[in-house]
């Protein structure tokens, strides 16, 4: 096992998809380790180069390519959209589903070749910066030696311990002004939206958009019990909200649904494309435009009467919204929560705040299941206050 200890530098990586704030969270940290005099380095496109690093055939790791040496002028670029060291979702851990897959060489050879890359650069603790799939290589990357220390990040806001992950307001603003957008257009069409948002398994980002954007309905997968989803039940309880709308005298409206139902979908829906890391992409299932039909079918066989519904997918707009300032500000105490933390020496721990932005470090072992390697999830409890708030604002239970 290589040893890692007594090396000052440090370096940074971020992964999985793009988030609002996150050139904070970067800047933040940089900033916070060369105050202290800690050399850092940022590695471009999360593990996608040092996954592959192969020291026996002599693959390098060269500056300015596949990483950078951070200077302070990583300051300028805290409201920037984007991520200024670029992100992939590889995903050198994906093998990993025990722990004696850590001790199988070919299982673990990604993991070994990131650890052999770092070695080569004289790093003595990493700071990653992504979702649940690169909290668990944090992990696995924890137990084969390295000092790790994890930012949580997802727009999704689903990640255990921690109220709120950066970008995640910052998201559900531009899903306001989109749904915004739509309503008025429906509106003045006599018609409606299905909108699809973003989140892989939770409500949080579709509700919190629904509620600011004005939607009569919103789904996700906390609305739905059964393990596969009644597509004509839910087009007959959508199909209830437009005809009591209409009754009303109100013929448009928007109602948004979450990417994540496309987990509950009967088989012959199911996603199936994935992408070169072998990610389901839930997106190309297009749940909301099996929702629009079925709903469009129920309409027309109640009424006999055709109704114009649009179908709408918003992802990709919500993950490089302009960051607002309290994700600002969140992203860039998270990025000082990982230099305290680094400075305490209190490493294999997820960056964290409580109450007024306080640094807390949870360590891994409450966030990940130590026989099935995965993490916890978190997702808007059934019956909670905000759970009940979207229920209340929906329009078939306030007419």
């Amino acid at each position: 096992m290589l040893d890692f200890k007594n090396r000052k530098k440090a370096a940074i990586l971020f992964s999985g998809g793009p988030a609002p704030s996150a050139n904070a969270v970067i800047s933040s940290v940089a900033l916070n380790f060369i105050n202290a005099k800690v050399p850092i380095i940022g590695f471009f496109f999360g593990f996608e180069f040092l996954e592959n690093y192969d020291h026996k055939n002599r693959y390098s790791l060269a500056p300015n390519v596949h990483y950078q040496v951070l200077d302070s002028n990583i300051s300028a670029i805290r409201n920037r959209r984007g991520v200024y060291l670029k992100t992939s979702r590889a995903n050198p851990g994906r093998l990993i589903k025990s722990p004696d897959d850590l001790q199988d060489i070919e299982k673990s050879s990604k993991l070994q070749n990131i650890l052999q890359a770092l070695d080569s650069l004289g790093i003595g603790c990493l700071i990653t910066i992504g979702g649940d799939d690169t909290l668990k290589t944090a992990n696995f990357l924890a137990c084969l030696g390295l000092p790790v220390i994890h930012i949580p990040k997802t727009i999704d806001n689903d990640y255990f311990g921690i109220a709120w992950t950066f970008g995640y307001w910052s998201s559900v603003q531009a899903g306001q002004e989109a749904l915004l957008n739509l309503k008025a257009d429906s509106e003045s069409t006599s018609s409606y939206f299905i909108v699809e948002l973003m989140g892989r398994k939770a409500g949080w980002l579709t509700y919190a958009a629904g509620i600011a954007g004005e939607a009569v309905q919103m789904v996700s997968t906390e609305d739905i019990e059964e393990e596969t989803l009644d597509i004509d039940k839910l087009a007959e309880k959508i199909v209830d909200t437009i005809l009591l709308r209409e009754k009303n005298g109100k013929f448009y409206g928007v109602i948004c649904v979450a990417e994540g139902l496309a987990d509950k979908l009967p088989d012959k829906y199911r996603p199936t494309e994935k992408d070169r890391h072998g990610n389901v992409i839930l997106g190309t299932a297009e749940v909301g435009r099996v929702v629009r039909d079925a709903t469009e079918n129920a309409y027309k066989d109640r009424t006999g009467r055709k109704k114009k519904i649009i179908y709408k997918q918003i992802g990709y707009e919500t993950r490089n919204a302009l960051p607002i300032s309290f994700d600002v500000v969140l992203a860039s105490m998270l990025g000082f929560g990982a230099y305290k933390l680094y400075k305490n020496k209190q490493f294999n721990c997820m960056v964290s705040v409580s109450d007024n932005f306080q640094i807390v470090g949870v360590p891994f072992s409450e966030l990940i299941d130590p026989r099935s390697l995965l993490t916890r999830l978190r997702n808007v409890p059934r019956g909670s206050d905000f759970f009940e708030l979207k229920e209340a604002l929906s329009y078939k239970l306030t007419e």
